[in-house]
């Protein structure tokens, strides 16, 4: 399951920030009902077909998803020329973290936002999720609990150093400050994180063919209809929580599922084996042993697609209960 290496940050260098203009402002990002207790999935997969003109990342951010997201789903589809007609799954089924359904959750190796916000009284609590691009293998994004300390509409940016050093070996110098507008990298709107030692954002981009990858100096990008819409709804002070969760486990009327990622970049050195899966399935049937179907489990964890798949349900009969 180890990660396959793209071109594709080079080639977002010569899109710029006029890439994909012609997706024009989209509504891919979504809210659901909150599953109850004990329920973890949210969401629908779909299919769709593309058209001759359409690349994956035009389908992804019409659809709410990221660059990983769809070509992880869509193995062997090209993703610049997938042609007329080809199918395409939509990976909108997903469970949710193994964290607290509060404030602001941001999976790494998922390369999604999950915000719960606070449900108005007689109200259904709803999860929003959106895609983000996260820090790369050198620029790694933190881990921990942290919280929005500020909120800026139409920021100016100040490169650090090190990042106008790293530009200006590519041949790309970056002024000192770089003023609100259409060629700053972080968009119109960015929320600050109060974690220390860094000027750690979420934001959004001119460069949104890049959302959804491993790409950043550690903030977290969005689309910009995406952090426009987040920007409106999230308040000062509210609680974000930054994990590393590539195997996710779950249930849904009483099925056990598994959702498996690619591992982050540095995390990719040594490639996950069917000893991490079956601690994993450990975890997840430790209060209620059940029967678990090996096969389909080792095939999703293999695959590594980020789709859910059920490998066991408390009803389940004529599956082996052991470890391979």
């Amino acid at each position: 399951m180890t990660r396959p290496q793209s071109n594709l940050p080079q080639i977002l260098l010569l899109i710029g920030a006029g890439g994909l203009a012609m997706l024009g402002t989209c509504a891919g990002a979504e809210s659901f009902p909150l599953p109850a207790a004990g329920n973890d999935l949210i969401g629908e997969s779909r299919t769709t077909e593309t058209d001759h003109s359409d690349t994956l990342l035009d389908v992804a951010r019409v659809n709410g998803l990221g660059y990983e997201e769809i070509t992880n789903a869509n193995p062997g589809v090209d993703a610049w020329l997938p042609g007329a007609g080809t199918r395409i799954v939509l990976p909108k089924r997903r469970l949710l973290p193994q964290a607290p359904r509060k404030g602001i959750v941001i999976n790494l190796p998922e390369h999604r936002l999950y915000w719960f916000p606070p449900a108005p009284a007689g109200e259904q609590p709803v999860v929003w999720t959106f895609p983000v691009s996260i820090g790369k293998m050198d620029w790694h994004t933190p881990l921990g609990i942290t919280r929005i300390v500020s909120k800026i509409k139409d920021p100016t940016w100040t490169p650090p150093p090190s990042v106008r050093e790293e530009h200006a070996r590519r041949g790309d110098l970056l002024p000192v400050i770089v003023p609100a507008g259409p060629d700053n990298p972080l968009g119109r709107f960015a929320m600050r994180l109060g974690i220390p030692g860094g000027a750690y954002l979420i934001h959004g981009t001119n460069r949104p063919a890049g959302v959804g990858m491993q790409v950043t100096h550690g903030c977290m990008r969005l689309y910009p209809e995406d952090i426009e819409r987040l920007f409106a709804m999230v308040p000062v002070n509210t609680q974000v929580l930054i994990i590393n969760q590539p195997y996710k486990w779950g249930w849904h009327d009483g099925e056990l599922l598994i959702e498996v990622h690619p591992p982050l970049q540095e995390d990719a050195v040594e490639p996950p084996t069917l000893t991490d899966l079956t601690r994993l399935i450990v975890e997840a049937t430790r209060a209620e042993p059940l029967a678990i179907d090996w096969e389909t489990a080792e095939q999703t964890w293999r695959e590594a697609r980020g789709v859910p798949a059920v490998i066991s349900a408390r009803s389940t009969a004529g599956i082996s209960a052991a470890a391979p």
